[in-house]
């Protein structure tokens, strides 16, 4: 994974993690995140390693750990505190959250985890998440999130704006030739038509799933 990541010339790479399935049993969990853990410190090692070698793409690439632990509050924060004594670290990430689990777990978890996260280093939530999910999680002091929700979403027809979602499948959109969204921040929102990408949805067009992921991206 480190040797992948190197070669990628990635700005970040992520240490190798086992992201538990949920729900999973207490025994289970300990367990993946002692493998976890283990993990991390080869993977420390291997960064560092690869970070001296003359052909590496990005020497300067950072390495951040990543915080598992299901949804056991005592089990998160007992790991967390634990990689954040490990030296050679530059974030944390929570991972494992949005797997299936209710918001308010989610939410519950970061609470438990984030006072035990370094203050000084950029904290992460992994797979995260619908724009309520964002506002919610920099609330709780995430700095940084990752989702394929804007773009997959939107290639299926499904918009994101400060009125609610839209399914711009939808048949009421046909004859709807106002902008996708009047306050979009992107060029596709005001020089394409509802009726437009409604048209390209339908028959299957690619600009279509272009246009929705721009406005989508540039909404998040």
């Amino acid at each position: 994974s480190m040797q992948i990541q190197s070669k990628l010339g990635s700005d970040i790479a992520m240490a190798f993690d086992e992201c538990i399935e949920n729900p999973a049993t207490r025994d289970y969990v300990e367990k993946s995140v002692a493998r976890t853990t283990r993990w991390l410190k080869r993977c420390i090692e291997e960064h560092r390693r690869l970070a001296s070698l003359p052909e590496t793409i990005n020497p300067g690439q950072l390495l951040f750990g990543i915080n598992q632990g299901g949804v056991y509050d005592d089990i998160r924060v007992e790991h967390m505190k634990e990689i954040a004594k490990i030296e050679g670290l530059d974030g944390y990430a929570i991972g494992g959250l949005s797997v299936g689990e209710t918001a308010d777990e989610m939410y519950r978890i970061i609470d438990a985890v984030e006072p035990h996260m370094p203050k000084d280093k950029p904290r992460y939530l992994m797979g995260v998440g619908t724009p309520a999910n964002l506002l919610e999680g920099i609330a709780r002091g995430v700095d940084m999130f990752d989702c394929v929700m804007p773009t997959r979403n939107g290639r299926n027809g499904q918009l994101f704006t400060w009125e609610g979602t839209i399914n711009i499948r939808n048949k009421k959109w046909e004859d709807d030739f106002s902008p996708i969204d009047p306050n979009g921040v992107t060029f596709v929102d005001h020089q394409y038509s509802k009726a437009y990408l409604h048209h390209l949805v339908v028959c299957k067009e690619m600009l279509a799933a272009q246009i929705a992921s721009l406005h989508n991206t540039a909404f998040y």
